[in-house]
């Protein structure tokens, strides 16, 4: 089939776009090069249009004669959000709006939407599932929030099939540990691959559902034909719990600097205190099982951050 993969030239959607190929399909990548790179998708054999998620033509263009649109293109990042929430709302929840819209127009057969696990918020529940109430705690939160109800508008008012997936603090290879809004895992190996020990915010207790990328894009893969999946909003992660302190030394173990002792800052500002994913839905759907545990994706990304394409390992 023809796919499209909004962001394809990001973290994840590269990795998509990649696997996608791998398996026979037909792929073009929609992405305005914001924060994601094209050297993500080098030897990927695809099509690449760099437009922006706002402009509804580039879209509408990338968009026909695809069977599937895979929309993982946003303005990721809390704090991003937190310092720009009318952006955040432009691409996230504009952008979203532009890509359902091209869709029903072009008869695409199904939209699936990559949101997160940031709506729950600070729900008291520490595993989440899907019938919780949304508690968002930042503009990066609501417009993921809001970019669901329009898929699920969409599919309930004019028949466009969709699946929204619940990301849960997805890492791998391709993430950007240069970005200013890096995420913890890039963040906390480059630091220790500096010498320099990594900085947690808060008491390092706050858990997260650690989800190695294979996993989500198997997920995505899966949610492109399931027969129930339209309609439905999913937790996408591997179920488990891992406190950031902890993970902050297992990177320092990998790498062989225990030396270094991880140091604490003050709290980030929109960031909840739990996070652990309850996949019962997305096994019970789309016959979903996480196919990499944390452990030993963490080894793979680490080896990735530590050596990448064209550098020397480390001596």
């Amino acid at each position: 089939m023809r796919c499209l993969v909004t962001g394809g030239a990001g973290f994840i959607g590269s990795n998509l776009a990649a696997e996608l190929v791998r398996r026979g399909h037909a792929v073009c990548v929609l992405d305005n090069l914001s924060t994601g790179r094209r050297s993500n998708l080098a030897g990927v054999d695809c099509e690449f249009r760099e437009g922006d998620l706002r402009d509804p033509g580039a879209v509408s263009g990338a968009v026909r004669g695809c069977e599937v649109v895979f929309h993982l293109g946003a303005l990721p990042s809390v704090p991003r959000s937190i310092a720009d929430p009318v952006a955040s709302n432009e691409v996230n929840v504009g952008g979203t709006l532009n890509v359902l819209q091209a869709a029903r127009s072009s008869g695409v057969r199904r939209v699936v939407f990559a949101s997160s696990s940031s709506v729950y918020g600070n729900a008291p529940e520490q595993v989440k599932s899907e019938d919780l109430p949304p508690r968002p705690l930042s503009p990066y939160a609501v417009s993921k929030l809001a970019a669901e109800k329009y898929c699920q508008v969409f599919t309930g008012v004019y028949g466009l099939e969709t699946a929204c997936l619940r990301f849960f603090n997805v890492f791998g290879p391709n993430q950007d540990p240069d970005s200013p809004y890096a995420a913890v895992i890039p963040l906390f190996t480059r630091l220790a691959m500096e010498g320099r020990p990594p900085v947690v915010n808060g008491d390092g207790g706050q858990s997260r559902d650690f989800t190695f990328v294979r996993n989500v894009v198997e997920g995505n893969i899966l949610a492109a034909s399931a027969p129930g999946a339209s309609g439905l909003v999913m937790n996408v992660a591997c179920g488990g719990s891992v406190t950031v302190d902890t993970l902050a030394r297992e990177i320092l173990r990998i790498l062989g600097r225990e030396d270094l002792v991880p140091v604490h800052g003050p709290v980030r500002a929109g960031d909840v205190r739990h996070s652990r994913a309850d996949i019962t839905l997305a096994a019970r759907v789309l016959g979903y099982t996480p196919l990499v545990p944390f452990e030993e994706g963490l080894a793979i990304t680490v080896a990735a951050l530590a050596c990448p394409p064209g550098r020397p390992g480390p001596v």
